[in-house]
Order: structure tokens, then sequence, then C-alpha cells
């Protein structure tokens, strides 16, 4: 809808053609002025024929139809009113005025006839998204404009029609590797900075029972680099601190303070721990504190926690959505229960709802994570409270201040801090003394080298050969020489008397 048919730029000017196709009011006035003729059907056209087109929007900024509020897709089936140029959707003109039989606008209550209804869109009839039989293009008829003759001319004009990631991509190279990226790519999956930064964050509280993988990558891979060690995994902190509130099954506790009353929250942490925290988190940061609740649909729930009071905004502590943590044993089972808002699967952030009464249908969608322990009368009031149409309370329901009573994350943290600070300790210990005993070792070593009974340095024995031999080292090895020389002539008479029996039994004395 917000590209013409004609030449897809962007239409700040809607209007319509006989043959229900939109374009932009200062294009299809140049088109007329040269060609006169209706650029699909190549039939007569004249600007009085044109009809504008009155498009309607959201506060997200999201064309809609003005009577269903419904977003229009590229899915939806548009129609417009010609008379008064209003855009809506079929359902709402089949509903309100065909089956009806009132053809008056549903928003000027201008009278039309059945033939002034105009299809602008029908996901069931594809044949107007088939440009290749626009009659201009056929024909090629163009515009003669010298802007667009010169735009030709740059070589960047033909880029409009690449598709997105090559258009990124080119933008990327435009402006070279960025500081991130370089970052990156130093500490990668190839690198051994990587295993030297894991390495300094292990300890006996992290260490997983399972390795990294990198020693077996870097002996199977040629695009790794040398691992020699085997390396044990890292656990992710909130993995440990969750588990240990799940063994634990430890409950938190908080508190609402609003200008209607006060509302005390069980929250169940040990089954929801990552949806627990995120709330807690918010109410001992005061996060919540000013904000509305800004839905209110009775006999159904209450919706608050967006700081904006719009219904879109909020944000979870970790900056981003988190996953859903749905749980078969919480339901929204009864009144009061305490639900995350969502805009879909695993898109939790910091929007909350009490439910008035049991919603079976929310069950799986939402993830339950407590429930109201005190203050069902205020429940009850909020519920009081008239709305809107929009459901909007037409009195302000803020949130004051928000006390929290029980933290299990505070307990688990000190836990893990302790836990760390005794392993610190104990290892320096085992320092000290490791230090200790090879400082003793050591000195028991020089002072066994360098004795007083040693002969100094360059004393002379006896003369001749192996003069500064020591007197005992010199006996032993005159010793070891006399016995060689026994066993050498031992050995030589075994081969004289050998020689002397060969040759047949005659005696031979010649080796003597």
């Amino acid at each position: 809808m917000d590209n013409i048919t004609k030449n897809l730029i962007y239409t700040e000017k809607p209007i319509l053609l006989d043959s229900s196709n939109d374009s932009q009011f200062v294009i299809i006035d140049w088109y007329l002025q040269q060609h006169g003729r209706h650029p699909v059907t190549g039939e007569k056209l004249e600007a009085k024929q044109l009809v504008k087109l009155n498009f309607h929007k959201n506060a997200k900024d999201e064309i809609h139809c003005p009577i269903t509020f419904k977003v229009l897709t590229e899915s939806s089936h548009i129609v417009a009113i010609r008379p008064s140029g209003n855009v809506y959707s079929y359902d709402a003109i089949e509903r309100l005025n065909i089956k009806t039989n009132t053809f008056t606008d549903l928003l000027t209550n201008e009278p039309f006839t059945r033939d002034d209804i105009i299809t602008i869109q029908d996901p069931k009839n594809l044949d107007k998204f088939n440009i290749q039989s626009f009659a201009h293009l056929k024909n090629e008829w163009k515009l003669d404009d010298e802007d667009e003759k010169a735009r030709r001319n740059d070589s960047n004009y033909f880029l409009k029609y690449i598709n997105n990631e090559t258009a990124a991509t080119l933008e990327q190279m435009k402006s070279g590797p960025s500081k991130e990226f370089l970052e990156k790519s130093e500490t990668s999956i190839y690198s051994n900075k990587q295993i030297k930064s894991s390495q300094q964050q292990l300890d006996q509280t992290n260490m997983a029972t399972y390795s990294t993988g990198r020693l077996s990558s870097a002996f199977t891979s040629t695009s790794m680099d040398p691992v020699t060690n085997m390396e044990a995994a890292v656990r992710d902190e909130n993995e440990i601190r969750y588990t240990r509130i799940k063994n634990g099954k430890k409950k938190g506790y908080a508190r609402l303070v609003t200008n209607v009353g006060v509302i005390n929250i069980e929250l169940d942490c040990d089954l929801c721990p990552q949806t627990c925290d995120n709330f807690i988190k918010h109410c001992a940061d005061k996060y919540y504190v000013g904000s509305k609740f800004h839905r209110s649909i009775k006999n159904f729930i209450i919706q608050g926690g967006d700081p904006t009071g719009t219904g879109s905004g909020g944000k979870s502590i970790w900056g981003k959505p988190f996953r859903d943590e749905c749980n078969s044993k919480l339901q929204h089972t009864g009144r009061g229960m305490l639900s995350m808002a969502n805009s879909g699967p695993h898109t939790n952030k910091s929007q909350f709802f009490f439910t008035y009464r049991s919603c079976k249908s929310l069950n799986g969608k939402h993830t339950v994570f407590g429930r109201i322990v005190g203050g069902i009368d205020t429940l009850s009031t909020m519920e009081a409270i008239p709305t809107d149409a929009k459901d909007r309370p037409q009195s302000d329901i803020i949130i004051e201040d928000t006390i929290v009573f029980v933290n299990p994350y505070d307990e688990v943290d000190a836990q893990l801090k302790s836990e760390r600070e005794r392993q610190d300790k104990r290892e320096a210990e085992e320092q000290r003394v490791n230090s200790t005993v090879r400082s003793v070792k050591s000195t028991a070593v020089a002072t066994t080298t360098k004795s007083s009974t040693d002969p100094p340095a360059n004393q002379v024995f006896r003369s001749g050969v192996g003069k500064y031999i020591p007197n005992q080292v010199y006996s032993s090895a005159k010793q070891v020489a006399s016995t060689t020389d026994e066993d050498n002539e031992y050995i030589q008479k075994k081969k004289r008397k050998l020689a002397a029996t060969s040759s047949g039994g005659t005696l031979n004395f010649n080796q003597w």
C-alpha cells in the first residue's frame, strides 16, 4: 500500500484510479500530461477521474481499518469508498454496509452505491500484482524527466533494484570494518585469546562436567589454533543461580503499593527462576514506581508494568526479551494469578497482569509466576473502576512503591560469593605451603652440595695424569681398571684355548 504500482516509490499523496490502482499524485499528473492514458489498462484517463485515498494509522504509525482497528497487511482484503476516498477492511464494509443494505460511509455518513466500493487489494486475486501485464511496461511508456536521466548516470542508481541483504553488505563495505567486528575477530573461536580468557574465569563453582571441545576441534580442524590441554567448560552464572534456586524450593515475596491499595505477592522462584528474577530485580530497582495499569478488562485481566503507559514499552533486566517458562504446575486458575504479558512466544520484557478469574485460554501462552496472597480487595477495587473503549481505566491506577520482602537470589549470590572466598583462601594457603616446601628443599640441596669436607677447587693430589682427581675416586677407578684387565686376560686365554682345539681335533698353538 505504501508503494505505487507504476514506479514503486513511497506514496505521499495516495490517489485511486478507476481500476483501483493507487499512485502518487505528482507522478501520475506528469504521466497524464505526457500520455493521457491509464498506466495499467492503456485506456484514456483524465485527472478528474482520480480519487484521493484517505488511509488511517494507529498509534504505532501502522495503516489500519478505522472501524475494526485491524492492521492492514499484504494479506488483508482492502476496499475504498469512491465518494469519500476512505479506506476500510472489506470485513467492515461487508458486515455494516452490504449485509445491512445500508450504503452510507461509516465515517462521514456520505451515501454511496455498491459500484462505489472499489477493491484496492484482494489476496485472492493475484492478477493485480502481475506488473508485466501493465500497459506502460508493454509499450515502454516512460516519463521524459531530465533529473531521472541524470540519476541514471550515477553508478549507485541501480542499487535500488538489489535485495536488502546485498544493499546492507555494500553499505558495510563503504564504511569499512567496524570496531565491534574487529574486537569479535580477535576473540573468535579460532583464537587462543578466547581460551585464555575462559581459563581466567574458570573456578570450582562454575566448572562444568564437560569440556569446551577445543582440544578435539584443534585436533581435527586445520583452521583452529593448536590446543594441547583439555579444558572444562564454564557454566553460565545464571544457570548456577537458578539451579540452586530450584533445588532449594525457595519462594519470593514482594508488595505493590498502589493509589487504590496494597497487593502482596508470592513468587514461584523455584518453578520460574528467570521470570521471578526479572520481576524481583525490577521491584528492587523501583522500575515500576510511577507506572500505570494501562489495561483493565472486567472478568478477565488487569495489565501493567509498562513505564510508558502505552502497552508497547518496557524492557527486561537484561535489555532484551527472554524465554517463556510455562510450567504445568502453574495455570491461570482462579482470581489473582500473576502472569507475564507478551507479544508472542519468548517475548517477555517487564509487563505483567493479574487475572480477575480463571483464564484457561492463556495456559501455555503466558508464564504464570506468582499469585496474590494479600490485598485481594484491592484487585476488586481495580476491577470496579470503569474503562473507556480501549479498555484503559478512566481513573489512573498508579504503582507508588515496590517492596521486596524475601529475595532468594540475594541469598544464593551471597552463598556463591562465600564459596569463592573460601576457595581463594584455600588456594592461597596451598600456594604458601608449596612455596615453603620448595624453599626448604632448595636450601637442603645447596647445603649438601657445598659441605665443609669438600676439597678446595684446583687442589693437586699427585703428579702426572689425573693429578686433580681425589684419592678416593682415583683408588676406585684404579680398582675398576685392574678388574677390567683381569677380565680381559681371562677372555684372551679362552680364545687361545678354542683356537688350539680347532681343525678337526688337532692342537694348534699358533695363537699362544
